[in-house]
């Protein structure tokens, strides 16, 4: 008899039970975690808008748009890995509560140079790398928790999508809330907003009680052979990377060329940045709602390759349209395929790992996912200064679109991998 994972939670004694979607909030620890994130994610978007419009209005380079991108990635694909085989031989908790503070002191550096003008080309090219060096590490620290502070493989899944909801809920929000606040005040003054919006994590991490998961024994180099070998050998895990790696290489590389479009194709100013931004954002939020409501995980196999595909397709239609109704209705479509994609992988990667195994996994994700993110939004910048911002985006649609017909062929047998190890778990 064919045994399918249902991701029900149990009710517990003398307490209501929350509707299915918001299941993970029963949890204490994660209630915690969860408001503290939420204004983090914030403050996060706020600091990335401000970031990619100063650069273009100190330089007009969408060069140097995407070269910023890429130094704030390209850090997730190098450290990355390593970063999780070396958080899973520590407290785990501790290291996130420090990683904040890092942070904060990174976006007021930042905010100092921008208000004192001090801020150019280099700097900001090095200041973001320092962000994508902390990044690096932050990512996996918080995604390797969230299974720790809610205490119940079952609630799991429910828990991901819900900090992927915070995060495109701040994906919707942040960005026009950047352009009202670029309108009126400065780049400086987002950047000294999200330096404050790290102690709420802080804080919500601080409040947690919850006893520390047994750490890795072994060398560094040790611990993260072990995590290469499951994720090469495992032919599920393998492939969802592969193509996690080829839609952020893609379809996510978008954000790079935004700005460009926003001044140059439709004439616009920061606030047409955000309104942009923020169309991106709600497609997103609305994903991560659609994903909230999965109960089986094979299923979500369909979802990872559809996300795909959807995004392509409003690529493909963004590139060369000049009405703003569809170009942003095409945003928000983009957003949706895009957090589909990503939220569904992650879900399926951490509910499949060996709870040993949840850190350095989940680092793998988060490298493939930004690094990524990074190659393309480097390659995306250069293409749109050779060929032109349009045909750019035109380009990055059509690879996306060949690379969904060849998923077809693999979706029966991805989703009978992921059936068979969900099966393995419930025998």
């Amino acid at each position: 008899m064919r045994v399918v994972r249902r991701l029900q939670p149990e009710s517990a004694p003398g307490r209501r039970p929350l509707p299915g979607p918001l299941r993970a909030l029963g949890h204490r620890n994660f209630r915690y975690y969860f408001g503290g994130q939420v204004v983090s994610i914030l403050g996060t978007w706020v600091q990335q808008v401000a970031l990619s419009w100063l650069v273009y209005r100190l330089t007009g380079s969408v060069a140097l748009l995407g070269l910023a991108t890429f130094a704030a990635l390209l850090p997730m694909l190098l450290v990355g890995p390593l970063a999780g085989a070396w958080i899973d031989r520590h407290d785990k908790r501790r290291l996130l509560i420090l990683v904040q503070g890092l942070l904060a002191l990174q976006a007021l550096v930042l905010a100092g140079l921008t208000a004192l003008d001090a801020i150019g080309p280099t700097l900001i090219v090095t200041m973001s790398a320092v962000l994508g060096v902390l990044n690096a590490f932050d990512t996996p620290l918080r995604q390797s928790q969230i299974g720790v502070f809610v205490g119940r493989r079952e609630d799991l899944p429910n828990a991901l999508a819900l900090n992927a909801m915070a995060f495109n809920a701040g994906r919707f929000i942040g960005p026009p809330l950047a352009g009202l606040l670029l309108g009126f005040t400065s780049e400086a003054v987002c950047f000294a907003l999200n330096a404050l919006s790290f102690s709420a994590l802080a804080f919500g991490v601080w409040r947690i009680r919850v006893d520390a998961p047994p750490r890795a024994q072994g060398s560094t180099a040790a611990v993260f052979r072990e995590g290469l070998k499951y994720v090469w050998d495992e032919y599920p895990v393998r492939m969802l990377i592969f193509i996690l790696a080829t839609v952020n290489v893609t379809a996510s590389s978008y954000a790079v060329l935004l700005p460009v479009f926003a001044k140059d194709v439709f004439g616009g100013d920061a606030r047409m940045l955000g309104w942009l931004w923020g169309a991106a954002g709600s497609g997103a939020f609305l994903g991560t709602i659609f994903l909230a409501t999965r109960q089986r995980l094979p299923g979500l196999v369909k979802a990872v390759v559809g996300g795909g595909a959807v995004s392509a397709v409003a690529l493909l239609v963004f590139a060369y349209n000049r009405h703003m109704a569809v170009a942003l209705l095409a945003m928000a479509t983009v957003g949706f395929g895009i957090s589909v994609c990503n939220v569904a992988t992650n879900m399926l990667l951490q509910s499949l790992a060996p709870d040993p195994l949840r850190g350095r996994v989940v680092s793998f994700f988060s490298s493939t996912r930004f690094g990524f993110d990074a190659i393309g939004g480097l390659l995306a910048g250069l293409l749109a200064a050779r060929i032109g911002v349009q045909a750019a985006m035109l380009g990055e649609g059509l690879v996306l679109a060949a690379f969904c017909l060849w998923t077809l062929r693999i979706v029966p047998r991805l989703r009978a991998g992921v059936r068979r190890q969900v099966e393995a778990r419930a025998g």
